[in-house]
């Protein structure tokens, strides 16, 4: 075996452990205020979050989950919020990592642990307090919105709202997402998208509508954050063949 595979297994290994978890999120912690405090960044639409913050209105945050790396700041400081996060290992340690920034967390995903993810989000939303949903994970489709997230503002009676970021230093990792790690020292933007309403007693057909318009808004103002930093953007993953 390799020097270079042995110390990969070391690795894997090693963050196995639960102090080392906890080391490797506070870290994280740290990373993601590095990048905050070094870099040049820019709002674009804000005003539309500051409405239902200003009025204590929940709603329910959408963003990619190639995003999720500087979601912490683009959420106003003091004002609660629950992140819906898948219960795998990688979900674990993104929930520890967050938690370090006044972030609570709902484990499982719109398609596993639903019910209990659901109810949790319920009753978080119905206490007046927003929720934070990656549509396309725990594991994509890339930037494709599942139906989850308009079921539960169909449930809930409150709005969608979806924000994104990007960053002119970066680098996107080769993995199901295209993971956006942005650098220190940066120029950053976070873009808001409009609130999507999802009416109680939506048909399917509108349902499906209302899920499109999620996924659109999403891309788009994706694509626009990538733009003002310089970068093409990225393109959606194919739906799997059926």
């Amino acid at each position: 075996m390799s020097l270079t595979k042995r110390l990969s297994k070391a690795l894997k290994t090693l963050s196995k452990t639960d102090r080392v978890r906890a080391a490797l999120c506070w870290l994280g912690s740290l990373y993601i205020r590095l990048v905050r405090v070094t870099g040049r960044w820019e709002l674009v639409n804000g005003a539309v979050p500051a409405a239902y913050w200003d009025h204590d209105k929940p709603f329910l945050l959408a963003f990619w989950h190639s995003r999720i790396l500087m979601m912490p700041y683009c959420w106003r400081r003091g004002q609660p919020i629950n992140m819906l996060i898948s219960q795998h290992r990688d979900g674990a340690l993104i929930a520890r990592t967050v938690s370090h920034f006044g972030i609570d967390t709902v484990p499982g995903s719109t398609t596993r642990g639903g019910s209990a993810a659901l109810r949790g989000m319920l009753k978080a939303l119905k206490a007046g307090q927003c929720v934070g949903i990656t549509p396309d994970g725990p594991r994509g489709p890339r930037m494709r919105a599942a139906e989850g997230v308009v079921q539960i503002a169909r449930m809930s009676g409150v709005p969608v709202i979806p924000v994104a970021y990007s960053t002119s230093r970066r680098r996107l990792l080769s993995s199901w997402d295209r993971f956006l790690v942005a650098w220190p020292f940066s120029r950053g933007v976070i873009v808001w998208g409009d609130p999507i309403e999802v009416p109680s007693g939506a048909s399917p057909q509108v349902m499906a509508e209302k899920r499109q318009q999620v996924e659109d808004s999403l891309n788009a103002i994706t694509a626009d954050a990538d733009r003002r930093m310089g970068h093409a953007p990225v393109a959606p993953q194919d739906w799997p063949t059926p």
